[in-house]
């Protein structure tokens, strides 16, 4: 009689999710057991460390990599908000937990994958999660699997259809509160509904910065940087354009450039 095959055999078991890497944020201590708590006992879940604040956060950020960030919105120093909009591309999944739902909509036009309200609930926590553990998986399902010549085009959706740019001719690209507007280093400009983190994730790093939540520039397109009364700039590119550049990237700009 041949014999059947064990229901537990290895062949039958699923494909195991990766371990989301989290790391989270907050300034008051009480909060930040909290936060320990419930990640900690989340499974497919490795809470890295929960800090005090946003410096801390981008420190740890230089030395390994990270999947999710669970942020409160106000911090001593950068706010959460503003933190999000510094993040290295490819940036991780942000998660806001707040007692501040006047922010809800700005989080969101960042990136944000979810907004959750203190006090804090464990279940609504760990919806926040698997919607992070969702987009991911989302992504690994549609990344290539090698770079060829025309992989190395950035596709930008838009009411046209897909429009393949080199990312080498983008000058700016600039969201204004309902779509970002592309514009190349010829003129041409394109509308489209693809966020800003998602831009920024497909752009070269040494070329491109988040230089205001509501703006990416091309340094190497960058002629002239009018400084403003806030702290910030106004970034001139080589077609005249004038691009926000706020105060916290302005600072990394002066300490990138020996300013």
């Amino acid at each position: 009689m041949p014999m059947l095959e064990s229901s537990d055999s290895p062949m039958s078991e699923a494909p195991r999710e990766p371990v989301l890497r989290v790391l989270a944020a907050d300034d008051e201590l009480v909060a930040r057991k909290r936060l320990t708590r419930l990640l900690s006992a989340m499974p497919g879940v490795e809470l890295l460390d929960c800090h005090a604040d946003a410096e801390a956060v981008l420190h740890t950020l230089r030395r390994e990599p990270v999947d999710v960030l669970v942020l409160d919105i106000q911090m001593p120093g950068l706010t959460g908000l503003e933190l999000h909009a510094l993040l290295p591309a490819p940036a991780p999944y942000v998660i806001f937990a707040t007692a501040h739902p006047e922010h809800a909509v700005e989080a969101f036009e960042l990136g944000a994958v979810d907004y959750v309200l203190k006090p804090i609930e464990a279940g609504r926590l760990g919806k926040a999660i698997e919607r992070a553990r969702g987009v991911s998986r989302a992504r690994r399902s549609v990344e290539p699997k090698d770079e060829g010549p025309l992989l190395s085009r950035l596709p930008v959706t838009t009411h046209e259809g897909v429009v393949l740019l080199d990312p080498s001719s983008l000058s700016h690209a600039v969201f204004d509160g309902s779509l970002v507007t592309l514009t190349t280093r010829e003129g041409t400009r394109h509308l489209s509904d693809a966020s800003l983190q998602e831009l920024a994730a497909r752009l070269p790093e040494d070329r491109f910065v988040r230089a205001h939540r509501r703006a990416l520039l091309n340094m190497h397109e960058v002629v002239l940087l009018r400084p403003v009364e806030s702290g910030g700039y106004l970034a001139v590119t080589r077609m005249g354009d004038e691009v926000p550049v706020s105060r916290q990237t302005a600072r990394r700009l002066r300490r990138a450039l020996g300013l």
